[in-house]
């Protein structure tokens, strides 16, 4: 009795570790922006923000990573020191019926390798760097290239250079360390210092 049990038991316990390594499927649904939605690298809240905006999933991460700008969530995904997977990457279709400038709207998010980009317009994202302006149109990206200035690309066209590149601002240095000064003196004085 006790050897035929043993098969019946293996395959019992064989069926449990089985089910335990099973992998949980992932939810990697885009979500809309919330007055809590910080942005990955400024953690600052995105709604108050202008521009497109940006999403990417890591792979066993239950939420994603929100982006203040286009430019800075392709930067994070080609950045040497990002290794974790990938396993999707969403963005606002400026296209769409519903996006302005200010507000990019909501459940207008499309996958980032079927946009239509439009590089180099006057049109600067929510840190104030030159965005990258996503649309799932390229009819749609043309029109806008054609006002705004600028040229469609896909997302492999784009270089590196273009969103890894530092931006340079048309801030006067010396006077924005002047100011600086100004304002760490200030304050010094305050403290007592």
């Amino acid at each position: 009795m006790i050897n035929r049990m043993c098969p019946a038991l293996f395959l019992a316990m064989l069926a449990l570790l089985t089910a335990c390594k099973q992998e949980v499927s992932q939810n990697i649904t885009p979500q809309d922006l919330t007055p809590e939605t910080l942005g990955h690298y400024c953690q600052m809240n995105l709604m108050e923000h202008p521009g497109p905006k940006a999403q990417v999933f890591l792979k066993d991460n239950p939420a994603p990573l929100f982006f203040s700008q286009i430019r800075d969530a392709i930067a994070y995904t080609r950045a040497p020191e990002q290794v974790a997977p990938i396993v999707a990457f969403y963005i606002n279709d400026m296209g769409a019926a519903t996006a302005t400038w200010d507000e990019p709207g909501d459940g207008n998010w499309i996958t980032a390798d079927n946009a239509f980009y439009v590089i180099g317009s006057g049109r600067q994202g929510g840190m104030g760097a030159p965005e990258t302006v996503p649309f799932s149109s390229r009819a749609r990206a043309e029109e806008f290239a054609r006002a705004e200035g600028g040229q469609v690309l896909r997302l492999a066209e784009i270089t590196d250079d273009l969103v890894l590149a530092p931006v340079e601002s048309d801030t006067n240095q010396e006077s924005t360390n002047a100011d600086l000064q100004d304002r760490l003196r200030a304050l010094n004085n305050k403290t007592g210092g």
